[in-house]
């Protein structure tokens, strides 16, 4: 990495980065404590189900950082000493991968606390914006399908209430650990822009509350929905799955290297547009979220409908349910549409329009403005980097 890239990555960033690896390791140890709960609560098959779900998408975040870490050169200690005695293939193996991206950025944060490498700002910035990629894919492919799972395990009433509450609480902080996720990626997305641009805390504020009250009541639909037609939700999944999957190619991604690698991560998109909106394309964005939210808006609302359906027909011969069916019939689309008036505020008044003469705002990708980026094709973390520039506007 060349020496002198005008990088600006303050302390309170890596304070910051610092504090993004506890709560990566925190929520390891409650994914630890749910399947505990299960196992006490002799809840063997759902307790299988968690264990998938978590292995599942440890492996697919697992399988984008060996591809990433294949495209680029050691530049930490932690990477040089993993790559020397190759260790980085066996750690992604183990799961392990993602906890040595963090290694290294904890490495870099120190550094930084303490004045030592200032050269090195760049590298932090690389190791930040991919590790930011995968949380928000782990947040997606793990924490949202746990969620669902044990929200749907409560609404058939398998725990006691003691439990019940405490998984409410644990609820509860999940939703703002999702919404703080997404604003986390955004906010480094903010990165690319002139410093007058930075994202404010008003800004944040807003990003934050419309991604909390649009992700909760998809969240909370599907959920309910599983709790009374399981069979049908993996059938309504696969179908809307494939659809968007689909959607995400006429997009004509190129994010990653090879065909392979792209496929997986249009395959990854589709998962996060089952649950929220995430831009990958920097061409009339507005129309293409107008028509993902009439859509999930739409399908939201059909969901709710045939649960509270089914909910009043069975109601004689199921256990009382944990919460009165007209709340959540009224409460959940009033969210959905205040997450939506939300998103209006944030476009119309806090987020950035692109000049008309663009120059990439970040230095990261290796580029001076966008007449050099067509003559010099960008491969790895640049490439990367540079479709989020685009994809952010």
């Amino acid at each position: 990495m060349e020496e002198g890239i005008p990088f600006h990555l303050p302390v309170k960033a890596s304070l910051f980065s610092l504090l993004g690896s506890f709560f990566f390791c925190l929520d390891v140890a409650l994914d630890v404590w749910t399947i505990v709960s299960l196992y006490k609560e002799q809840e063997y098959v759902y307790m299988g189900l968690l264990i998938a779900l978590l292995l599942l998408s440890s492996i697919l975040v697992q399988v984008f950082s060996w591809i990433w870490y294949k495209e680029k050169n050691m530049e930490t200690s932690t990477d040089k000493f993993a790559e020397k005695y190759n260790l980085i293939g066996p750690l992604h193996f183990l799961q392990l991968g993602v906890f040595l991206r963090c290694a290294s950025l904890v490495e870099l944060s120190i550094r930084k606390v303490l004045k030592f490498d200032i050269f090195q700002e760049a590298v932090a910035v690389h190791l930040k914006h991919d590790l930011s990629m995968l949380r928000l894919f782990e947040t997606f492919s793990e924490s949202i399908p746990q969620i669902v799972l044990m929200i749907t395990i409560i609404m058939q009433d398998f725990f006691s209430l003691s439990i019940k509450f405490v998984n409410i609480l644990f609820f509860a902080v999940s939703f703002l650990m999702l919404a703080l996720t997404v604003m986390s990626y955004h906010r480094h997305m903010r990165e690319f822009v002139p410093e007058d641009k930075k994202m404010n805390w008003l800004s944040s504020g807003a990003f934050f509350l419309w991604n909390l009250f649009l992700i909760t009541p998809r969240v909370v639909a599907v959920a309910l929905f599983a709790s009374v037609l399981p069979c049908f939700i993996a059938v309504h999944f696969l179908c809307l799955w494939l659809l968007l999957v689909l959607c995400v190619w006429r997009q004509k991604t190129d994010f990653m290297e090879n065909a392979a690698g792209e496929w997986l991560y249009r395959a990854t998109v589709g998962l996060i547009w089952y649950f929220s909106w995430f831009n990958v394309s920097g061409k009339n964005t507005r129309i293409k979220r107008i028509l993902y939210h009439v859509l999930m808006g739409a399908d939201t609302a059909l969901l709710l409908v045939l649960w509270f359906w089914r909910t009043s027909v069975e109601s004689a011969c199921r256990n009382p349910l944990p919460i009165n069916p007209y709340v959540l019939l009224v409460a959940l689309p009033v969210l959905y549409i205040i997450g939506l008036l939300l998103n209006l505020l944030y476009y119309w008044k806090f987020h950035p329009k692109r000049e008309k003469t663009p120059r990439l705002r970040s230095a990261s990708v290796g580029l001076l403005d966008t007449d050099s980026a067509a003559e010099t094709p960008q491969t790895g973390v640049h490439k990367r980097m540079k479709n989020m520039d685009n994809n952010f506007w």
